[in-house]
């Protein structure tokens, strides 16, 4: 293995001349750093894992929505008495 293979892949980064809803000026990243009590590199990382904690999915996909036959198995187990329900989805379906 050479060290070119072991390397973790770098991208080019600009600050923007002005700062927009896109991107901030260098003065800013310094502020923010600074704020954080970070170095620049650190920040610029901080605000993308906010943002791939806010936008990504944080868990495995499953195997998709669940069968009749497994419904039917849920409800056997929930204890008779008070009426309850089986709730279908922890998240909102939406198509592909």
């Amino acid at each position: 293995m050479t060290a070119r293979s072991t390397a973790v892949e770098q991208i080019a980064f600009r600050y923007r001349v002005v700062d927009s809803a896109t991107g901030v000026t260098r003065d800013t990243a310094k502020r923010v750093a600074a704020q954080l009590g970070v170095d620049e590199t650190q920040a610029i990382h901080l605000a993308l894992r906010s943002l791939a904690v806010k936008l990504l999915p944080q868990y495995e996909p499953d195997e998709g929505p669940i069968t009749a036959a497994q419904i039917r198995q849920i409800k056997k187990r929930v204890p008779r008495g008070r009426v309850r329900s089986v709730r279908y989805s922890l998240f909102a379906h939406e198509p592909a």
